[in-house]
């Protein structure tokens, strides 16, 4: 093994020592980058990368992502996802497990206009938690319920997971915002079979909304209250992935449409208010600097780790792996899955994806259904213990009677229910490849 290897080896080394360090992602990429590039090929490093960074904060596509963002953070504080809440629950009738059904029908919704795990999960935690243990429900498995509906934003578009994979695929946003829908929405109805099936098996874990609350609001009062709730925020989303989807608008314009009719949505709900968009202004103006930040230090950590010859090290060990391209593909799924107990999304996206896709672009693997199983893959992050942020998320807002012990558990079954739709996708290409081929991207 060359000396390049083994700088680029104790490069990695180091920077998951960074991390576990509590040093921040973007500082501690950026340091084994330039240090490690430093001492393998010197000063060339620093002539290398102004232009790489210059490439990625001139990127046209990139727009879209503090624009969605907005959007976002405009709907979560627009209280949209209280109102849908309260009338999917009471729509479900006397079905046990109904009000988390209502979960994952908003966690849809809201995943598809909003796409922020943290803003959505606290959001639901907040609205939810409460009124579900009043009522009766399992700590665990509302735990688990909110959880994972929080999370489907990050596979249902539009959704920022998509948005920074195109780019490190070097495929179009739309296509894979149609790759990724099928296979979210086969998430979503999957989560909604264990709910069913639970309520069925273990109904006193699941009681339905009692009877004399179902009848406070019913017949054309529901209708009306379902029609208020549910059709600007189903308007926006059709809108903003009608038009990415159907080609007739780049995701950055559709991203700009949207952030426009959340702001026309809040108003619509009568509480639009000065202090509300600056609030979601400065919300965005920090997630949006997160994220641009740990991008251009993972500019450097790349320059280096090619400079280094990484590539040609991963290419080699991808190489030995058995059963050729399908046990390679396996690998790389089992090896995101496992980074997830321990790193975020956007880190595994642009530390450990680059050092590895090259081997699978030279295969001919297609880099659109690959994304879709990535993106599924990368979902599970969100859940893992000990580190998945949608726990800490819910944690942090949970009433004291919700024990850690008790959302580890209640996740366990939709960690599983993961796996297997990330099973079938594996064994079924169509769900992601079919979409993109049938409108011709």
């Amino acid at each position: 093994m060359s000396l390049d290897e083994l700088l680029a080896i104790g490069m990695i080394l180091t920077f998951m020592l960074l991390l576990l360090g509590g040093v921040p992602v973007g500082i501690g990429i950026a340091t084994a980058g330039f240090v490690f590039g430093w001492m393998g090929f010197g000063d060339f490093l620093f002539n290398l990368s102004p232009a790489r960074i210059y490439g990625v904060v001139t990127k046209y596509e990139f727009l879209a992502i503090p624009l969605f963002v907005y959007m976002g953070v405009m709907l979560e504080k627009s209280r949209v996802a209280e109102d849908m809440l309260d009338v999917v629950g009471r729509l479900s009738g006397s079905l046990h497990g109904g009000m988390a059904l209502a979960l994952i029908v908003v966690g849809v919704l809201m995943g598809a206009s909003t796409g922020i795990v943290g803003a959505t999960v606290v959001t639901l935690t907040l609205l939810t938690m409460p009124i579900l243990l009043k009522r009766g429900y399992d700590p665990g498995v509302s735990a688990g319920a909110i959880c994972a509906s929080g999370t489907l934003g990050q596979i249902i578009p539009p959704s920022l997971v998509l948005i920074l994979l195109a780019d490190i695929m070097a495929e179009s946003v739309g296509t894979l915002f149609a790759a990724s829908l099928l296979p979210g929405l086969m998430l979503a109805l999957l989560y909604s079979a264990y709910i069913l099936g639970l309520g069925v098996l273990r109904p006193a874990m699941l009681p339905p909304i009692p009877k004399e609350e179902r009848q406070d609001v019913r017949g054309v009062a529901l209708l009306a209250a379902a029609i208020k709730a549910l059709a600007p925020p189903l308007l926006l989303i059709g809108g903003v992935l009608g038009s990415i989807i159907g080609g007739l608008a780049a995701p950055t314009e559709a991203a700009g449409v949207g952030a426009v009719l959340a702001i026309v949505v809040a108003a619509i709900y009568g509480r639009l208010t000065l202090r509300m968009i600056w609030e979601a202004g400065e919300g965005t103006l920090r997630i949006s600097s997160m994220i641009f930040f740990i991008l251009i230090a993972a500019q450097v950590f790349s320059i280096a780790f090619r400079g280094l010859d990484g590539e040609a090290l991963v290419k080699d060990m991808l190489a030995l792996t058995p059963g050729g391209e399908t046990g390679a593909l396996i690998f790389l799924m089992v090896l995101l899955f496992v980074l997830g107990f321990f790193l975020e999304w956007i880190e595994i996206s642009y530390i450990a994806l680059p050092l590895l896709l090259p081997f699978f672009k030279e295969a001919g693997v297609d880099m659109v259904w690959l994304a879709a199983l990535v993106a599924l893959n990368l979902q599970t992050s969100f859940l893992t213990p000990p580190f998945g942020w949608a726990l800490f998320f819910l944690k942090g807002v949970a009433p004291p009677e919700v024990t850690t012990k008790a959302i580890y558990l209640g996740v366990l079954p939709f960690i599983a229910i993961q796996l297997v739709a990330l099973a079938i996708l594996f064994n079924v290409p169509g769900l992601a490849l079919w979409l993109p081929a049938a409108i011709g991207w």
